[in-house]
């Protein structure tokens, strides 16, 4: 059983920056495609970004492009989320994601949908303060 432990939340100012760091328990997640999403209270979960197995393929929810970047560190096991010019709107608890993918899966591709992910991280609290 894989597992996911992030790192990095914390209170931020309006305009401050914040790196979240996911590690997973098994190397095997080097072939899984990677995601953070975010769920803020009183609302359903959402994509934030993700990583696809290769590595080639990023996606990013559009309201953080431009702001937050998705890497992975497939040597560590891990991935990570460089956050910049943040906003109080990006508040909420970061959840790492992984996906495994099926033998005739794309490892350039990036799903979107928290459902289609097989592990999860506790997640981390960011607080992005006005």
């Amino acid at each position: 059983q894989v597992q996911l432990v992030e790192s990095g939340g914390g209170l931020v100012q309006a305009g401050g920056s914040l790196r979240l760091s996911c590690t997973a328990s098994e190397h095997t997640v080097s072939q899984y495609a990677r995601a953070w999403f975010r769920q803020a209270p009183g609302r359903v979960r959402e994509f934030v970004a993700g990583i696809s197995a290769s590595g080639k393929t990023t996606r990013y929810k559009e309201s953080v492009k431009d702001r937050f970047t998705i890497t992975r560190d497939n040597t560590k096991n891990t991935v990570d989320l460089q956050m910049i010019h943040l906003k109080p709107e990006d508040s909420g608890i970061y959840y790492c994601a992984a996906e495994i993918l099926g033998p005739q899966a794309n490892p350039d591709s990036v799903v979107t949908t928290a459902s289609l992910y097989d592990y999860w991280g506790q997640g981390t609290q960011v607080t992005v303060s006005s």
